[in-house]
């Protein structure tokens, strides 16, 4: 396998390899989805349109949207998705055809669902006081962020996250 070169922002396709995301106050299931995705997704439930616009601009962000009014302003334009549907699973499907991507296993819970920062791995040992016995004794893999401290591992919520995402029809069997 070619490894992709770092400088480019771009896969073999030609298309941005990590977009750049922010999401409206409406959107904040979506949010939390794009981010156990693996997208870098921004979300402030207290953010206003005003707001949305300047990071979006100062960070490089795309805005995702349920108010008309806020995809139609003009320093979003080309950099903006207005969603449509009310259901998530239609709103996950909308955004991934608009950034022309597909759930990729490798990034699936790769960053915090809760403060979006890329998540690290955590030896058992340091997890050990952190996590219940029963889940210490079970699992052997940890990750944690290192911005809000959350400890990650697998378990069968990961499990049926996957089978959730089949059922929707975004996740292929990728290895």
């Amino acid at each position: 396998m070619t490894p992709r070169p770092e400088s480019s922002g771009q896969d073999r396709l030609g298309r941005e390899e990590s977009p750049r995301l922010l999401a409206d106050v409406m959107l904040g299931s979506l949010a939390r989805w794009l981010r156990l995705l693996g997208f870098d997704t921004a979300y402030d439930n207290s953010i206003d349109d005003d707001d949305i616009v300047r990071r979006c601009r100062a960070e490089g962000r795309r805005a995702l949207t349920k108010d008309r009014r806020l995809a139609q302003r003009q320093p979003l334009r080309g950099r903006v998705l207005l969603i449509e549907s009310v259901a998530l699973p239609e709103q996950l499907r909308e955004t991934l055809v608009w950034l022309d991507h597909r759930v990729e296993r490798r990034r699936l819970l790769t960053r915090c669902a809760l403060c979006n920062s890329l998540i690290e791995e955590l030896d058992p040992t340091q997890a050990a006081p952190l996590v219940p016995p029963y889940v210490l004794r079970t699992q052997s893999r940890f990750k944690r962020c290192p911005k809000c401290m959350r400890i990650y591992w697998g378990g069968t919520h990961r499990e049926r996250m996957i089978e959730r995402l089949r059922g929707w029809g975004l996740l292929e069997d990728d290895g």
